[in-house]
């Protein structure tokens, strides 16, 4: 009775193991499967990344950030170019207000709405392009700035358009 109960016991204890063998073949399978998916995501999202890397750098080759000449020049001139940039843009915005045009748009608000200033882009230490809109006609701008002795910036606008509406 004895030898029966330990052969039924080694029987059942074999079983037991081939079956958690098998299990672990398949877990290891799914596993090595989740982790090639896995690498090949990795990967395809760091060529991603890269590549905005190149575009965001691309980008920054046109703007006061991205240029050390023009940031050496406001440096030399003892301003802080960051500081100078955030300045220069609220000073631009700044001059919208409820119910008036902006006084740098050469344009006046034609759909019922003023012409406002919504963004604008230092591009380097003498050129800022802005855009603005009305709400329903938009275009873009083309200032030079000029920074004096006073720390007082000269605003002139070259250039400006309106885009034609799209009907």
């Amino acid at each position: 009775m004895k030898g029966k109960v330990f052969m039924y016991l080694f029987i059942f204890a074999v079983l037991f193991i081939l079956y958690q063998f098998m299990n672990a073949k398949k877990a290891k399978t799914a596993y090595d499967a989740k982790i090639s998916y896995l690498t090949t995501a990795v990967t395809a999202k760091e060529a991603a990344i890269d590549s905005l890397i190149d575009v965001n750098l691309d980008l920054m080759y046109f703007s006061l950030e991205g240029n050390e000449d023009a940031n050496s020049y406001f440096e030399d001139q003892g301003y802080d170019s960051k500081k100078l940039a955030l300045t220069i843009s609220d000073q631009i915005i700044g001059q919208n207000a409820a119910g008036k045009d902006n006084p740098i748009v050469p344009f006046s608000g034609m759909s019922g709405g003023n012409m406002t200033i919504n963004k604008v882009r230092l591009l380097n230490h003498k050129w800022i392009l802005a855009d603005f809109s009305d709400g329903k006609h938009w275009g873009e701008l083309f200032i030079t700035y000029d920074l004096n002795e006073e720390g007082i910036v000269d605003f002139e606008v070259e250039k400006s358009f309106l885009y034609p509406l799209n009907n």
